[in-house]
């Protein structure tokens, strides 16, 4: 026996073909009795020095037919390099006969079963149904032969082996080691750890699929058999990953198709309810064009609607059944309907099991059975007995309940999530045993592209390559990192095709925008991606290992990973810090900034159709509602402030008891005297009665020359009118005072007989800033 550079036999090609051909020997199952007579004469001991037997002696002459195949079975393998592993080769077909012997039946009738059984769980258990062969060496001998002549391929089965040696051994490592590294070439450019020479877990599954496949070839490996080995879990399932990787990597070499995405690969399917509903529901699934998302969320309504129809109106299980009065019991039934009602499950409601839906989710559950009927009389596939619109409307009551209510994050948690992002490490990173599973300039991307976007999680994993775009001075900067930084440089971000409209641009932070150069910049070469939304084949910027970034991974990994770092925690009182809350807090900030934005700028920097949609995302916070109340002046639009000066020695002696004036209210340019101004219809503009005092008069001056006089402030009043005449000028006052004509003063006469257009003054405001104490 030679060592050969490659095991097994080749085509003209070098193409590895099946080294053993059961047509050329004698298979017979049953073990002649000559043959069982020999192994047992020959004993333990002239079976393990096989390696010095006489072929022409009459005991190994008897056993040729089984000795043949086998040892053609080891000339086609790789010579093994020492005295000793040779040795153990020749021990295997000791193990081989000594079986035959025990069986009766030769090693070509050996079921699967059989052969596992005798390889053993492990090498204990090997030594358990092999005694007398206890060199570790012999186990990956005895597989070969279980491979090459018992077409054994369950080493799922025997626990710890080696198949990478083994592989070696059939095929050849220069053959394996070639198709090995082509794999690697190719996940390596994607970023994969599985790409590097010292990863010992990609050969292993490689060999384990070339083994089951019997072929060291890349070309022969097909969709079917990953299929089969994630179907009869052929790997532990730690491996599921590589196994992912792997046939990523034979697709994009174009012999097999991409594997399938692995969310919800073990979920379990809603069901429940009237088998005909629920036919119905399938149909109208696989009928609408709604978004895949979108469709499912329907679905389980309707099923939900179907638990309810078998429990409560068995008679209306076909939708064509319904009748308006069908109608308005579900909508009664939805509006008094609990947590967990017709639910098939209800893990995860826990504290909320029972209580009253909330208005918006039976909203939903009207819309979602409105949309179904609206869609099956649409299509003519159940008559028109109802408009479903009107029917299955929401009501009033239900209706008033909803309304914008943006989940705003406070300020103050929300600048230390930005802080913690602005400041990621390496150290902050979730680590995996085998590192970090992202680069730390993809997630430093993902999580300013998440704090200062404003974007939906879908559009944020959905970016394209290139969707940063630099302007200075009304044109683009090409690649210049020292322009990129300039204070008047603007930050343009194209944002794709999203849930309400068409692609658009909107600016945005400087620091975003390096953050995504920076990722580009080392991004590896990914394949393009199917966008789920448009159908279109793109290069998705969030993609690594040939795997685009999930749209649930902000919340699920870069949100718990701040809060961690920021000290905070992932709930306050709105609930969970959610990837969409982000959104609602960006713009109730813009919104309500120094120099805000309005609504409609608001609108097109969030990329809505409609400002109703806006409204829903921008809320006013407390502090720019009070500024603008304040603005607004509700007080001193309605009050106005006179100065009182009251006459303590009047009110001290008894005089203002006997009818002397005690309260002098300042009109600027005199005194009222009149008890109860703020009732006078003249108040704002005087008529200059009997109770009015000039300035210049002696009595003023000797008023004001009292050293025991008391000054206060007064709040009075002010009608439309009157307001009218302190905001808007003399045209107001004009019409003021001729409606105030023929009214008579405090001291009798009117205006008219006090000729008051040559002495009607208006009243002077004073502290109008503030609310006085009277």
């Amino acid at each position: 026996m030679t060592i050969s550079a490659a095991a097994g036999r080749s085509d003209e090609s070098g193409r590895w073909q099946w080294p053993i051909d059961p047509a050329h020997y004698d298979t017979a199952h049953v073990l002649r009795a000559s043959e069982r007579d020999a192994v047992v004469e020959l004993g333990l001991g002239n079976l393990r020095r096989l390696a010095r037997h006489d072929p022409a002696a009459r005991g190994w002459r008897q056993i040729r037919r089984l000795l043949r195949p086998l040892d053609d079975a080891d000339s086609a393998l790789e010579a093994p390099p020492t005295p000793h592993r040779r040795r153990a080769m020749l021990d295997a077909t000791a193990v081989v006969l000594r079986r035959c012997s025990e069986t009766g039946r030769s090693y070509w009738s050996w079921t699967e079963e059989e052969w596992a059984g005798l390889l053993g769980r492990d090498q204990r258990g090997f030594r358990d149904a092999a005694p007398g062969w206890a060199d570790d060496a012999v186990r990956p001998h005895l597989a070969a032969h279980a491979f090459l002549l018992g077409g054994f391929t369950a080493f799922y089965r025997l626990g710890s082996f080696s198949r990478l040696t083994l592989a070696w051994r059939v095929f050849g490592r220069d053959r394996v080691d070639g198709e090995i590294a082509r794999i690697r070439t190719v996940l390596a450019g994607w970023g994969y750890r599985l790409g590097l020479e010292d990863d010992q877990l990609l050969p292993m599954v490689v060999c384990q699929l070339f083994l089951l496949n019997r072929s060291p070839h890349l070309d022969e490996l097909n969709t079917g058999l990953f299929e089969r080995v994630r179907r009869e879990q052929l790997l532990p399932a730690a491996r599921g990953n590589t196994l992912h990787a792997m046939q990523r990597a034979v697709a994009e070499l174009g012999f097999c198709d991409p594997p399938q995405r692995l969310t919800g690969h073990h979920s379990v399917r809603a069901s429940g309810g009237s088998p005909v509903w629920a036919a119905w529901v399938e149909r109208w699934q696989g009928t609408s064009t709604l978004t895949p998302r979108v469709r499912g969320g329907l679905r389980a309504t309707l099923l939900k609607t179907g638990r309810w129809i078998e429990a409560e109106h068995p008679e209306s299980a076909d939708p064509a059944a319904w009748t308006r009065q069908t109608c308005a019991t579900w909508v009664a039934a939805v509006d008094r309907m609990n947590v967990g009602d017709y639910l098939q499950r209800t893990v995860g409601l826990k504290d909320r099991l029972g209580k009253p839906l909330e208005a918006a989710t039976k909203a939903a559950h009207l819309a979602a059975v409105r949309t179904f009927f609206r869609d099956l009389q649409e299509w003519e596939w159940i008559p028109r007995r109802f408009d479903p619109q009107r029917t299955l409307g929401t009501p009033r009551s239900i209706a008033a309940l909803l309304g914008p209510d943006p989940r705003v994050i406070a300020d103050e948690i929300w600048a230390k999530l930005m802080w913690a992002g602005l400041n990621l490490q390496e150290s902050d990173l979730p680590q995996t045993q085998a590192g970090t599973f992202y680069p730390l300039e993809l997630v430093r991307a993902v999580t300013l592209t998440w704090l200062f976007s404003g974007q939906r999680s879908d559009e944020i994993a959905r970016l394209r390559v290139g969707c940063i775009r630099w302007q200075h001075d009304g044109g683009a900067i090409a690649g210049d990192s020292k322009q990129v930084l300039a204070r008047d440089a603007v930050c343009l971000l194209d944002v794709p095709t999203h849930k309400t409209g068409t692609e658009f641009t909107k600016p945005v932070d400087p620091i975003l925008g390096q953050a995504l150069d920076a990722w580009q910049t080392i991004r590896p070469s990914q394949p393009k991606f199917t966008d789920r939304r448009t159908g279109e084949m793109a290069d998705l910027l969030f993609a690594f290992r040939a795997r685009k970034v999930s749209a649930a991974y902000i919340n699920n990994t870069v949100i718990p990973m701040l809060c961690r770092k920021a000290g905070v925690p992932a709930t306050d009182v709105r609930g969970n810090i959610t990837s969409h809350r982000a959104r609602s807090t960006i713009a109730s900030q813009l919104y309500n900034a120094k120099e805000p934005m309005t609504l409609f700028e608001l609108q097109a920097w969030l990329g809505h159709r409609s400002p109703q949609s806006t409204a829903f995302y921008a809320k006013i916070s407390p502090t720019t509602l009070t500024k603008a109340y304040d603005d607004a002046g509700y007080f001193s639009r309605n009050m106005r402030t006179v100065e009182v000066l009251v006459d303590r020695d009047a009110v001290a002696s008894g005089a203002a008891a006997a009818g002397e004036p005690w309260q002098h209210y300042d009109l600027g340019h005199g005194y009222c005297t009149y008890t109860f101004f703020e009732q006078c219809p003249h108040r704002m503009a005087c008529a200059r009665c009997d109770f009015y005092s000039p300035k210049d008069s002696t009595k003023a001056q000797l008023l004001e020359a009292k050293a025991n006089l008391q000054r206060m402030h007064a709040t009075i009043p002010l009608t439309e009118d009157e307001q009218a005449a302190v905001e808007d000028g003399q045209a107001a006052l004009d019409r003021l005072l001729q409606q105030l004509a023929d009214i008579p003063t405090p001291a009798g006469p009117t205006p008219q007989q006090i000729d008051m257009p040559a002495r009607a003054t208006l009243l002077p405001i004073v502290a109008v800033n503030q609310r006085p104490a009277t």
